[in-house]
């Protein structure tokens, strides 16, 4: 059974619908902590599956350095197999990353290496481009820049609009975030050669 810590900083949809799964007997994977940086409305998810929560706001540290230790600490007291940034809006230092990985994963709204970045679905907007999609990869010290682990293209249709879209986008990141999830479980995908490669 592998265990998981998520990382989120808003409302915590793609929680959600790993909790969902999760809630599955036959679903290899289990939730044993929910973290993140500020008050986020997505706890409400984790409470009501019981599932414990914690909060280290940058804000209450000196640097990103000494915040990070404390967000590793939390996150290490768990042991969790993998840990998941879904919708976590914050760069984890190098440090952080290099205790983690490359069990560390991140999910992001666009087709990567395409429109990196916190606005990938308005800057493909921006872009005119006929399609964007949704992508999960190892996370490391670049900005989505790690070597993709999943992804799927969505259509950009006449008319969307940056809310549109990524309503679009979503349920799409959604399901590859739980496949992934029984693909690392289930040994179809291997993320230290992934990061090796």
């Amino acid at each position: 059974m592998l265990s998981l810590v998520v990382l989120i900083s808003g409302g915590g949809s793609n929680l959600r619908a790993l909790l969902e799964a999760c809630d599955d007997a036959e679903y290899p994977a289990r939730v044993v902590a929910v973290g993140a940086d500020r008050d986020a409305e997505g706890f409400e998810h984790a409470e009501r599956y019981g599932i414990p929560t914690f909060s280290v706001a940058l804000s209450s540290y000196p640097d990103r350095e000494t915040w990070g230790d404390e967000l590793l600490r939390q996150i290490e007291q768990w042991h969790p197999d993998l840990v998941v940034l879904s919708g976590f809006m914050k760069l984890l230092p190098p440090r952080v990353i290099a205790a983690l990985s490359p069990t560390l994963i991140n999910t992001h709204p666009a087709y990567l290496p395409e429109f990196p970045g916190a606005h990938g679905v308005r800057d493909a907007l921006a872009a005119g481009v006929a399609q964007t999609g949704a992508s999960i990869i190892v996370v490391d010290n670049g900005v989505d820049a790690g070597p993709i682990v999943a992804q799927r293209r969505v259509p950009v249709l006449p008319g969307d609009t940056e809310a549109s879209l990524h309503e679009r986008i979503k349920p799409v990141e959604r399901e590859l975030l739980v496949r992934t999830v029984l693909d690392v479980a289930n040994g179809a995908i291997d993320l230290a050669a992934l990061a090796r490669d």
